[in-house]
């Protein structure tokens, strides 16, 4: 169809031809006319990746080749770590921890350095204030096991105890095993394990039952109202004294403590070697030896017994066969 306006001659097959195979929007993607040109392009996007990673193969070479160097020498610190802090006067316990934050501290350097060889633009600066964001983010996260680790940190500086130390905190007695990043491991005198958080120790009172070589015990014994006391006190005072679990450089402090029930009672109090088996060991063989003093001494160490007082007299009824019984007393 031929189209004049203003003397201006408009063709309009043309125009529908043209319009129908123009795209309508100026954003629309033609599509590929063949599988050919599929296969095409995505052989050039794997040529690129290919491309890419030959270009970076170096650096994660690098990289690698930097977490195995950090590997090595933290392996041989830690063999080493012990050698070198033995010129300095510190506790087995304090030695592991500085050996292992040295540690831990060639590990992050060693990932740092990898970092900035995996990722060319990463720069120390970044890298550090990107571990500070990251560190802040996990502080939060783990909390208690932060509070924990710093915990540990201050008991093995601080505290008079190592591995190998009988302690005793919140009602458990046990012997510290090992004191790890987040808790501490103590072994009953029963034979279980028990795991506390090292916050609890930090926090709570802890009393350290082999920190001196020797502990004092004390028992209370008793002897009967008729018996020389003093003469009492000086055999029990030998008998302890003869014992091997005593701790001669240490003084045997025995005196009479109180009016009980059907004895007077006597305090015995000796030293003996700290560990909670010498103390069972030690107080076994005291009990045993004032036994057989004052046995050996006849002295009496009463049953507990009770003196009944009643307001009137009692009638006593006998038949033939008490009567019987009474006289063949």
């Amino acid at each position: 169809m031929i189209v004049t306006v203003q003397n201006t001659v408009f063709d309009t097959n043309n125009f529908l031809n043209q319009s129908t195979h123009e795209p309508s929007g100026s954003g629309q993607v033609n599509a590929p006319d063949s599988v050919t040109e599929v296969a095409q392009t995505l052989r050039e996007t794997l040529l690129d990746i290919w491309k890419n990673f030959l270009e970076h193969t170096p650096y994660l070479l690098a990289g690698i080749l930097v977490l195995i160097l950090t590997w090595v020498i933290a392996n041989l610190f830690s063999k080493l770590g012990n050698r070198l802090f033995n010129f300095q006067r510190l506790r087995r316990s304090l030695r592991d921890l500085i050996i292992r934050l040295i540690i831990i501290c060639i590990w992050i350097a060693g990932l740092l350095m990898a970092a900035m060889f995996w990722f060319p633009g990463l720069t120390p600066t970044t890298a550090l204030g990107g571990l500070g964001i990251v560190s802040i983010a996990i502080g939060f996260a783990f909390q208690d096991i932060f509070e924990n680790f710093f915990a540990g940190i201050l008991l093995l500086w601080r505290f008079p105890f190592e591995n190998g130390d009988f302690i005793e905190c919140q009602g458990i007695t046990g012997k510290v095993e090992n004191v790890n990043i987040r808790m501490t491991e103590i072994r009953l005198t029963s034979g279980e394990l028990i795991l506390i958080p090292n916050s609890t120790l930090f926090k709570n009172p802890v009393t350290v039952l082999t920190n001196k070589p020797y502990r004092r015990v004390t028992i209370i014994t008793g002897v009967a109202y008729g018996e020389n006391v003093s003469k009492a006190v000086q055999v029990i005072e030998q008998a302890v004294k003869k014992c091997h679990t005593v701790a001669l450089s240490e003084p045997v402090e025995i005196f009479p403590q109180a009016f009980g029930a059907s004895s007077i009672d006597i305090e015995v109090a000796w030293w003996t070697e700290n560990k909670p088996v010498d103390i069972r060991r030690s107080r076994g063989e005291i009990i045993t030896a004032i036994k057989t003093a004052l046995d050996d001494a006849s002295i009496e160490i009463p049953f507990p017994y009770r003196t009944l007082t009643f307001k009137e007299p009692l009638t006593v009824h006998t038949n033939d066969k008490t009567k019987q019984d009474i006289s063949d007393l």
